[in-house]
């Protein structure tokens, strides 16, 4: 009787704890859903801004000539709350649960997306919702920052699921000598990279096609869909974005003890060993960012290498300044006026910032067909 009345006052202390967090992440959630809402936008500063070109005329069409712009700003609005829901239901029911943690890592590292849309030339729709062009760190993408990124944990964290089902029907068919249950987190790595590179190569190449961004410059090699306004680098991206769902999938990876590597990590290293969740937490939380630091670095070598030297033809958001870097638009006869953007010197391979390009002869290079498509008003 005694044991049942000291228990009932830690238990009805720790669900006012939880009760407080909740009340905390609420707050904190909704001021930040205020903060994005009072900044948000879709004009376009005049950094990025084409002032030859009123409205927003498209020289191409995407796919079944639709546009995708409302559906896709919708879907990401709906997509979002149904993983809020989920990941409610799930902390409440597994509070420090590996995936959930995994999750909230996955959603966080959005905060380094400028970056990843500067290195690989990524160069976002200006019609989609997006923070002001002028602020420090969003002002590194080519053009915007928009409201969809949010919604990374579905792309990230997504091949996760079918990998590790996968690996616990192979081991259970093949048994405790087999390959899979002797190396467990080599065979779900191999599973995570093979799923995520289809995964990725379907889903980019519908988002490519559907407007909602461009590669504007892809090495020709190992791309397809080469010189188009739709044209995807298929080895560098779909390999190259396994370096983030790889290490994800393997954190998650719970042995016969029930712990997590995640959680191993983070016991061995000593990381909060009071605070066993806040110290998974961070070993995640370390080991995405660094792992989507590689994938940048990936795609900076490439383009400081020059090699992307495949444009998008036709620039297809004309009320956007063409960003030309390198040079390689105005060199294929593509009409300005051309952006350099950020970092656009030596992390760019380039020491004396952008060089100077002899545009070819009217009629010649590879935009040439469809730089008079762009002369809308």
């Amino acid at each position: 009787m005694s044991t049942e009345l000291e228990e009932k006052p830690s238990r009805q202390h720790g669900g006012e704890k939880r009760s407080w967090g909740g009340w905390i992440a609420g707050a904190a959630l909704a001021a930040f859903a205020l903060f994005f809402i009072a900044n948000c936008r879709v004009a376009l500063d005049p950094r990025v801004a084409n002032p030859n070109v009123q409205l927003r005329p498209r020289p191409v069409k995407f796919a079944f000539g639709l546009d995708y712009i409302t559906f896709l700003q919708i879907s990401t609005v709906i997509m979002l709350i149904v993983l809020l829901v989920v990941f409610i239901r799930g902390w409440r029911r597994n509070p420090g649960s590996p995936v959930m943690l995994m999750f909230l890592c996955t959603t966080l590292i959005v905060w380094q997306d400028p970056i990843m849309n500067w290195a690989p030339f990524a160069v976002y729709n200006p019609d989609l919702i997006h923070w002001p062009e002028s602020w420090p760190l969003v002002s590194l993408s080519p053009t915007v920052e928009p409201f969809v990124v949010f919604g990374y944990v579905t792309f990230y964290f997504g091949p996760y699921f079918p990998a590790i089902w996968i690996l616990r029907k192979l081991q259970a068919k093949y048994g405790p000598e087999s390959f899979v249950s002797r190396h467990p987190l080599v065979s779900l790595g191999l599973l995570t990279c093979v799923i995520g590179f289809v995964f990725d190569a379907f889903l980019e190449n519908q988002l490519v096609h559907m407007g909602m961004y461009i590669y504007s410059q892809v090495i020709p090699w190992g791309s397809v869909f080469t010189g188009t306004t739709f044209q995807f680098p298929l080895i560098w991206e779909s390999f190259s974005v396994t370096f983030v769902m790889v290490p994800a999938a393997i954190l998650c990876y719970r042995d016969d003890t029930g712990k997590s590597v995640a959680e191993k990590l983070a016991a061995k290293a000593k990381i909060f060993p009071s605070r066993p969740v806040l110290g998974t937490f961070l070993v995640m939380f370390v080991i995405i960012n660094v792992s989507y630091f590689v994938y940048g670095g990936w795609f900076a070598a490439i383009k400081a290498s020059g090699a992307a030297t495949s444009v998008a033809c036709p620039w297809p958001y004309p009320e956007a300044k063409v960003y030309d870097p390198q040079g390689f638009y105005e060199k294929a006869a593509a009409e300005g006026p051309f952006s350099v953007g950020i970092w656009s010197t030596w992390m760019s391979g380039q020491p004396n910032g952008r060089p100077h390009v002899d545009p070819p002869p009217p009629g010649e290079g590879a935009c040439a067909t469809s730089s008079s498509q762009s002369k809308h008003g």
